[in-house]
């Protein structure tokens, strides 16, 4: 074999991921660079006592009890969801005092989110650093993100494997920058990044105002490559829209890729990163939506190969004899519907004896803490 010969790849040629690359796609960091270009939101920081609050299991809902401040109470209380406030007939009030209110631990939290919905007219999408809780939309009562009340948004943020990735696993995958020597210590890059090394997060909530009747075939994921859009895709892959061929030569591609080259790539601190935009119609504007880091776990939705661009990005919409055009996938997000022990359980006969012991043995714990509690009284 000639010396000189490259050596088939092994894996696909990403750049190494580091923490400061994950930092840089938080919305709290980009989003003050952009705020003129991203729809209308507000941002929340977000305490201790309320990071536990998401972390906890069991979902404890504040009361709906109208207060002097709440400017959005409503006096439908009966939404099938448990508050701290809804006592069963029959409960004592030592029961009350075991789900007492939790947003007491972060008063200041719950007033900001009440008043921050009422000034963003009374409907907002939630989402946290990285992630929105699209997976859990089901457990909604609107089926979707939309927000009008604070318990709407505790019950997405607690219900959502996505925000507890972003609480759990923000950085898994990253590479730690490398050992400091005097050389680098000098070197303003990785003084940056060994201080971001240790650096606590800085978590936000961040409170998006609905976008009235979102078009979903007008969103498009963009990759950017040593600071060239290298090529863009439509986020909604289960579908094939006729008119977006019409529209991509002369008023898409030029649209988007003017908006990037103009507005992102020059004032963004990392060469590679993928990000979202919507153009809304009549598509004489560009919002952007996410920013994300160019990492395998950002999902591409199509095939891209660098070897194919020459001069120009290129531009992959579902075509329609492609078969994810006739959406016979699974609903997006279906594997999130479900607790991963019922699923595991009902993979066979196995799996559901285990389940069985499992809830047999949780059974007994309580049994046993509440006999020990009695005789202690």
């Amino acid at each position: 074999m000639n010396e000189q010969e490259e050596a088939p790849l092994t894996r696909l040629p990403f750049p190494p991921v580091t923490r400061s690359h994950i930092l840089h796609c938080s919305y709290h960091y980009w989003h003050p660079l952009y705020r003129k270009i991203t729809p209308k939101a507000r941002l929340i920081p977000l305490t201790p006592p309320f990071l536990s609050y998401l972390r906890a299991d069991g979902i404890i809902l504040p009361p709906e009890t109208p207060t002097p401040s709440d400017p959005l109470a409503s006096t439908d209380t009966d939404s099938g969801i448990f508050s701290a406030s809804s006592t069963p007939t029959g409960f004592s009030s030592e029961d009350e005092d075991e789900d007492e209110d939790p947003s007491l631990q972060w008063p200041e939290i719950h007033e900001a989110i009440f008043s921050t919905i009422a000034e963003l007219g009374g409907n907002v999408v939630p989402k946290l650093n990285w992630s929105a809780p699209k997976d859990a939309t089901w457990i909604n009562a609107t089926n979707s993100m939309e927000c009008r009340t604070p318990n709407d948004i505790y019950l997405l943020l607690k219900s959502s494997d996505f925000i507890t990735h972003d609480l759990e696993q923000a950085f898994d995958g990253c590479e730690k920058p490398a050992a400091s020597s005097p050389s680098s210590t000098t070197n303003p890059k990785n003084q940056k990044e060994q201080e971001q090394e240790t650096t606590p997060i800085p978590y936000t909530l961040t409170l998006r105002k609905t976008i009235p009747s979102p078009t979903t075939s007008l969103e498009f994921r963009c990759f950017v490559r040593s600071r060239r859009l290298l090529a863009a895709s439509q986020r909604d892959m289960t579908a094939h829209y006729p008119f977006l061929p019409a529209l991509l030569p002369t008023l898409l591609r030029p649209l988007i890729a003017s908006f990037l080259t103009t507005h992102i790539i020059p004032n963004f601190p990392d060469e590679n990163f993928v990000v979202d935009v919507y153009v809304p119609p009549p598509h004489k504007r560009v919002w952007l939506i996410d920013v994300n880091p160019w990492a395998p776990r950002t999902d591409p939705e199509e095939d891209l190969e660098e070897e194919e661009i020459q001069w120009q990005p290129e531009f992959r919409l579902v075509n329609r004899d492609d078969p994810e055009a006739y959406s016979f996938a699974s609903p997006q997000y279906s594997a999130h519907k479900m607790p991963k022990d019922v699923v595991d359980a009902a993979s066979g006969e196995a799996g559901l004896r285990e389940f069985m012991g499992r809830w047999r043995e949780i059974v007994q714990d309580q049994e046993r803490e509440r006999g020990d509690g009695e005789a202690g009284v």
